[in-house]
């Protein structure tokens, strides 16, 4: 295997670069890559490479195209940072790269090896030598990372990237292939994708179910201002709106069958916004600092999940559901998978009409609380990073 360096001994306590599939500066920072890489940062150093993107946004290929570059080019100003100050060995760094994207070419393997070099600078400041843990959420870090020494190399299969509309399918395909091959480990949190992998990965799998920042997502304490000055009974989500992810229509139709309840999102809106924000009982917060949203999300009522019936939420498993439990809230959702384990604890909705339905009997009937909290409670991030460390510790016999 290119790259790889042979194995130290078990719990050598190797620093940790993690290829996101999110960036620190602008996405959700309750993402797993996040979660997790903090987590570890209690123990090793940890530099968190934020993502490398899957295309180059465009007109032809993305929704407000000028608004993805401009806050990618402010956060590749922000270099290194150390951004969590009670996590000294926490690092996020945005390297600066080329937009290119495609199957082949000198000017993707010039971009991959000006990465490559920035991120093992990077790594050096950030107090991490040798043959560090290499992990990858986004595929796009299969050309960096593949000479790099290391001891181990993770996928972190977290969604199916290649489902993703805007990007080149089968390029996106062709590199998760190579980190599902080349792979010590490739993680999974939606059994679905574990299970369609299987033939390729074999004993090499590992599911590490989602986690929850429990004592962040807490039903007790405040309830934000910002919440409390809108009507209720109030219909609540938060995270990022994405039209390939989220049903804009069936929150629309949600609003409208209950005009007697607010509607209110919040999170930053890669797509249009306007014939939601148009209707009086839908409320847009827009995006929300990760520290506020608690308090935000105790102020709803009723949590939704309005997922659209793709691919891409076929093989994944949202964090918000463990989320919205552990503040308390009943829930409803569309119909994905990985939620079959949780249905007694959610109303899952079949179709649009059952959605709007099962809003409103959770408006009048949302139930105890008590389950909820209970279900969620072992599900804590740092139990979740040390099954993560585990499996990078090296493994008696050498390389694969």
């Amino acid at each position: 295997m290119r790259g790889k360096a042979p194995r130290g001994p078990r719990g050598g306590g190797e620093g940790f670069i993690w290829f996101a599939a999110q960036d620190w500066w602008y996405h959700n920072r309750a993402h797993s890559d996040f979660q997790l890489m903090r987590q570890v940062a209690r123990s090793r150093p940890v530099l968190v490479v934020n993502s490398l993107g899957l295309r180059a946004p465009g007109p032809r290929n993305s929704t407000r195209p000028g608004r993805r570059i401009l806050r990618k080019l402010r956060s590749m100003t922000r270099f290194l940072r150390r951004p969590v100050p009670d996590l000294p060995r926490f690092h996020v760094y945005t390297p600066l790269m080329l937009p290119v994207y495609g199957r082949s070419g000198a000017l993707l393997r010039l971009n991959a090896w000006l990465i490559r070099l920035q991120v093992r600078a990077a790594a050096r400041l950030s107090g991490i030598g040798g043959a560090p843990v290499i992990g990858a959420t986004i595929p796009t870090a299969w050309p960096v990372v593949e000479p790099i020494p290391r001891s181990t190399l993770i996928f972190n299969r977290s969604d199916l990237q290649s489902a993703f509309p805007e990007a080149d399918g089968g390029w996106v395909a062709g590199l998760e292939g190579e980190l599902l091959t080349h792979s010590d480990r490739v993680l999974y949190v939606s059994h679905e994708l574990m299970r369609r992998d299987r033939p390729v990965v074999g004993d090499r799998t590992l599911f590490i179910d989602h986690g929850v920042d429990l004592d962040h997502f807490s039903p007790t304490g405040p309830v934000h201002p910002l919440i409390r000055q809108i009507p209720g009974p109030r219909i609540g989500f938060f995270g990022g709106i994405d039209d390939y992810v989220v049903d804009l229509d069936l929150i629309a139709r949600t609003a409208r069958g209950l005009p007697e309840a607010s509607v209110v999102l919040i999170g930053d809106a890669t797509c249009p916004m306007d014939g939601l924000t148009a209707l009086p009982n839908v409320h847009w917060l827009g995006f929300q600092d990760y520290q506020e949203i608690p308090a935000l999300g105790r102020g709803f009522d009723v949590a939704i999940m309005p997922w659209l019936g793709n691919e891409w939420i076929r093989f994944a498993n949202p964090v918000k559901l463990k989320e919205y439990l552990a503040l308390g809230l009943p829930v409803v959702t569309t119909e994905y998978p990985e939620v079959e384990d949780w249905r007694h604890l959610a109303r899952v909705a079949p179709t649009p009409g059952a959605f709007v339905d099962e809003v409103a009997g959770a408006l009048a009937d949302p139930g105890d609380p008590g389950p909820r909290l209970r279900a969620v409670a072992p599900y804590s991030w740092a139990g979740r990073a040390d099954v993560l460390l585990a499996a990078a510790a090296p493994v008696a016999g050498g390389e694969r």
